[in-house]
């Protein structure tokens, strides 16, 4: 199964951005990786590299993130990292809510699940 790691410069945002999916995306692994390692805001290419490897069942993962410097930060970690990842250009919260609920399919692949994330984009809410 695809897994999903979400970024964010707060910890306590990743945390509750992948609480949000989990309840959509059924057995989906769903990481949530942010903060700057000490307690304060920025993220940091080891943590997400980890949560990349722990996301990670063999099929790959998507990963969704906040803004700017997570965008750089989530790069080279999965430049570092022996996982098949991708980044999708989506709103967070619900780019990571379509990317679990498409990554339950069983014929889900990073591609799709990536597509699914990035379809977010042109959701309305009014």
């Amino acid at each position: 199964m695809v897994g999903l790691v979400v970024v964010s410069h707060s910890r306590k945002a990743a945390e509750g951005i992948a609480e949000v999916a989990a309840e959509m995306g059924g057995d989906t692994r769903i990481e949530p990786v942010g903060g700057d390692g000490q307690g304060g805001f920025g993220t940091v290419p080891d943590d997400i590299e980890d949560a990349l490897a722990a996301a990670d069942d063999g099929d790959g993962v998507v990963v969704l993130v906040d803004l700017g410097s997570a965008v750089m930060n989530a790069d080279v970690a999965i430049e570092l990292s022996d996982v098949e990842a991708v980044i999708a250009d989506a709103p967070v919260l619900e780019g990571a809510v379509n990317a679990a609920v498409a990554a339950t399919s069983p014929k889900a692949t990073v591609e799709s699940v990536r597509e699914q994330a990035e379809a977010a984009r042109d959701v309305d809410k009014l």
